[in-house]
């Protein structure tokens, strides 16, 4: 599989300005941070910032981005021809639930929410770089998995919708409102098994669907 594309690495600086726009746009939202904020925050000039992003959408874009770019990458760097479909499915389950409970992605899909109605153009960006991306990547492993045997998938697109809405389960609903501030390791690994065992008992169509 091909990697997810990262932002264009320019220096420290760039990754200051990141690092600084990440943890402004978190605390006070897309349209309540401001440049000056950010700017400060990452310990660099307004002209140093605008020298990499033209204005805040593309660098909210970006933070996003990169993020997401980083998940995807980690979990493709652990599946190889030689990984088992189970085992692959495995490591891209604890990927999405990891993701969906960890505070980057709570507050992140929150600022995407409260912004898009206003800012139509920052929903859909972010569902090209997020949502849209994993699925392309998981029905690449998919193609690819069923050249070689081991699954039979007629809609490639939707099972890959399926599993990631099976790593979302009730827990995900329970962070993002504010019922459960935390979630144990059992409770990620109740979901994390039960959507790679309903996967493979859909899909599978080699020995893993025995496992």
């Amino acid at each position: 599989m091909r990697a997810a594309t990262p932002p264009a690495r320019k220096g420290r600086k760039y990754d200051d300005v990141l690092e600084g726009a990440r943890t402004v746009f978190l605390a006070q939202g897309f349209e309540g941070a401001s440049v000056d904020d950010i700017a400060r925050t990452a310990g660099v000039s307004k002209a140093t910032l605008y020298s990499y992003f033209g204005d805040k959408r593309m660098l909210f874009l970006e933070v996003a981005k990169a993020e997401c770019c980083r998940q995807v990458n980690e979990a493709e760097g652990k599946i190889g021809p030689e990984v088992s479909l189970k085992h692959a499915l495995t490591i891209a389950a604890v990927t999405l639930v990891e993701f969906f409970t960890s505070e980057f992605y709570l507050r992140m899909f929150r600022v995407v929410v409260a912004e898009s109605e206003r800012f139509p153009e920052l929903g859909r960006q972010f569902y090209e770089t997020g949502p849209k991306m994993a699925r392309e990547r998981m029905v690449e492993y998919l193609t690819e998995a069923e050249a070689r045997g081991e699954v039979q998938i007629d809609d490639k697109a939707l099972a890959a919708d399926l599993f990631g809405e099976m790593c979302r389960a009730d827990l995900f609903n329970q962070m993002l409102f504010g019922i459960a501030s935390k979630v144990t390791q059992a409770q990620k690994d109740r979901i994390i098994n039960g959507a790679v065992a309903m996967f493979l008992a859909r899909y599978c169509t080699g020995a893993d669907k025995k496992t």
